[in-house]
C-alpha cells in the first residue's frame, strides 16, 4: 500500500505539480533586463489562460484512483492550477526600446513560479521579451522551473522565483529599466 501510495504523489509531482513551483520569492534584479531581446511599451489585449488538459486528466486520474490515501487526496483535492498552464496574450506595441517586433505581437508567460494571473489590468506596459533560444536569467533563488510553454515565441521575461519583468509604463521600475536600456534610436 506504501508503494502505490509513493507512486501516487510522484505521479502528481510529475504530472500536474501545483503552479507555485518557489520556496522563496528572490528579489528582482532589474539588470535582467540584459536578457531579454525585445523590450516594448504597449497595451495587453486578449489575454488567456492556456490549461493542460493532459495535466488535468492525469490529476483526474490519480484523484479516480480506490488506493489513494485519504490524506494525499485531501492535499490533491483542490489543486487547479499546474506547471505545464501558461498565459497567451497580444501586445499592441507602441513603443520599442529594444529589438524588433511588429506592431501586435503575439507572445507567452510561463509563469511557473508563482501561477499566472487570471486576468491582466487595462494600461500601458513596458514589457521585456525574450526568444526561447537566447540565455535565460540566472537562477536565483532556491528553486525554480524554466521551459518554454510554446517553442518559438516570445516570451515575458523572468527569472526563477522572482516578478515578471511587465510593468505599468509609469512606474518606477520602467522608468529604471529605461535607464539601463539607455537611449533608443528611435
Amino acid at each position: 500500500m506504501h508503494a502505490i501510495h509513493a507512486a501516487a504523489l510522484l505521479v502528481a509531482a510529475l504530472s500536474g505539480t501545483p503552479a507555485h513551483a518557489c520556496v522563496v520569492r528572490v528579489e528582482q534584479d532589474l539588470r535582467d533586463v540584459e536578457y531579454a531581446d525585445v523590450v516594448v511599451v504597449g497595451r495587453i489585449a486578449n489575454y488567456e489562460l492556456v490549461l493542460d488538459p493532459v495535466a488535468r486528466q492525469r490529476h483526474a486520474d490519480l484523484l479516480a484512483s480506490p488506493e489513494l490515501l485519504p490524506k494525499t487526496r485531501e492535499i490533491l483535492e483542490d489543486q487547479d492550477r499546474f506547471l505545464t498552464d501558461y498565459a497567451r496574450f497580444d501586445i499592441l506595441v507602441d513603443e520599442v526600446l529594444r529589438g524588433t517586433t511588429s506592431q501586435k505581437q503575439t507572445v507567452t508567460w510561463d509563469n511557473s513560479t508563482f501561477g499566472e494571473p487570471d486576468a491582466m489590468q487595462a494600461g500601458s506596459f513596458l514589457i521585456a521579451l525574450r526568444d526561447p533560444h537566447s540565455p535565460s536569467p540566472p537562477l536565483r533563488g532556491p528553486s525554480g522551473i524554466l521551459r518554454d510553454a510554446v517553442p518559438g515565441s516570445l516570451t515575458v521575461l523572468q527569472a526563477p522565483c522572482s516578478r515578471a519583468f511587465i510593468f505599468e509604463s509609469t512606474s518606477e521600475e520602467a522608468g529604471l529599466v529605461r535607464q539601463i536600456l539607455g537611449p533608443t534610436d528611435k
